[in-house]
């Protein structure tokens, strides 16, 4: 009797194990796409448990079974990106510099330094004999591979003019650089000085962004300055006209201002605070007139600034503002003669 009974509770044990094992096995909770995403090869179910609560651990690489602690993967490769500093700086970024237009090749070439293959760096770099020689042969090969297509060669060229030559900040640099890849692929530098293109493109991009600077100091910047000879004079000219054509062809059609050239010419000439501000009430005051169509912007704030300095007690002689305007004495006096003529139109009186 006692054996009949030990054996039903057995069969009994037996039955409850094998009910267990199969609801573990109908058990199949929902897959999150991370979790499938990050265990690759894990989407069936735990062979010791049956569950699918698969963990990936990132610190040891490993993927377990979140039920029963089962370790199925090892030693496995994070594809994400490394976000470890090596650096002194906040940015935890691996990715290097960016792209610049200011270079011929945007920063994104390789080159073989030859600072490098110098005696002492060579040698803590291991680099001896016949192979620090065949190292610098291929630095010059490289060199020439670089510059070999003429039009490298003046892209070179033209980036270190508008670096070196412009005087500008830095993104108004980067927009005269567009400004003359944009002009070289509709052909426009062909037949014409890389220099002069360069000039332009950084003139525009200075009055395109409501800096506007003369064309002389350009001009002067890029050695195409009317120095009184016949040379200088057919510089300038080229000048004006490339001015013209990069504009045109561009589509840079901006109109400048005389306000726009006040601040820097005050800043020039030396003058106090208030008399910027005589500036732009006269300006304010005779603006809307006609009469100034046609007439260099340069010269009118060049005026302005004359004028303003007189009523201010701060004059400045004729030839000190003819220099930082761009415009002769004679044109200067025109403007004077026209700009009293509209203030007493208005009835403008300056405040001393």
């Amino acid at each position: 009797m006692e054996k009949e009974e030990r054996v039903a509770s057995a069969e009994q044990s037996a039955e409850k194990k094998e009910n267990t094992r199969a609801s573990r096995n109908d058990f199949s909770p929902s897959e999150r796409p991370s979790q499938a995403r990050l265990t690759v090869g894990q989407d069936g179910p735990c062979q010791e448990c049956g569950a699918k609560e698969w963990e990936a651990d990132d610190i040891r690489g490993e993927v377990i079974c979140g039920s029963c602690g089962l370790v199925v993967e090892e030693n496995v490769i994070d594809p994400r990106a490394e976000w470890v500093n090596h650096g002194d700086g906040p940015d935890r970024s691996r990715v290097g510099a960016p792209s610049t237009p200011l270079l011929a090749d945007k920063g994104l070439n390789t080159k073989i330094d030859r600072s490098d293959l110098s005696g002492t760096r060579a040698s803590m770099n291991g680099i001896r004999g016949k192979a620090l020689r065949d190292w610098r042969r291929r630095a010059v090969i490289d060199d020439r591979t670089k510059t070999r297509d003429s039009r490298t060669r003046n892209l070179v060229k033209a980036m270190q003019f508008i670096r070196d030559r412009s005087d500008l900040p830095r993104g108004l640099q980067q927009q005269a650089a567009e400004y003359y890849r944009k002009a070289a692929e509709k052909g426009l530098v062909t037949g014409r000085s890389i220099r002069g293109v360069a000039a332009s493109c950084c003139y525009l991009a200075a009055r395109e962004n409501g800096l506007p600077r003369p064309i002389e100091d350009f001009g002067a910047k890029f050695d195409m300055e009317d120095d009184g000879s016949d040379i200088g004079a057919m510089r300038a000219k080229e000048l004006n006209r490339t001015i013209r054509l990069v504009s045109r062809e561009l589509g840079l059609h901006r109109i400048s201002g005389p306000e726009e050239y006040l601040n820097k010419f005050h800043s020039d000439l030396g003058l106090p605070p208030q008399v910027l501000g005589e500036a732009n009430e006269l300006w304010a005051a005779v603006n809307g007139s006609m009469e100034w169509q046609g007439k260099k912007p340069a010269g009118v704030a060049g005026v302005l600034l004359y004028k303003a300095a007189q009523n201010r007690g701060s004059p400045r002689t004729q030839s000190d503002v003819c220099k930082v305007a761009g415009v002769s004495e004679v044109t200067l006096r025109g403007l004077l003669r026209l700009l009293e003529g509209l203030l007493d139109s208005v009835g403008f009186g300056s405040v001393n």
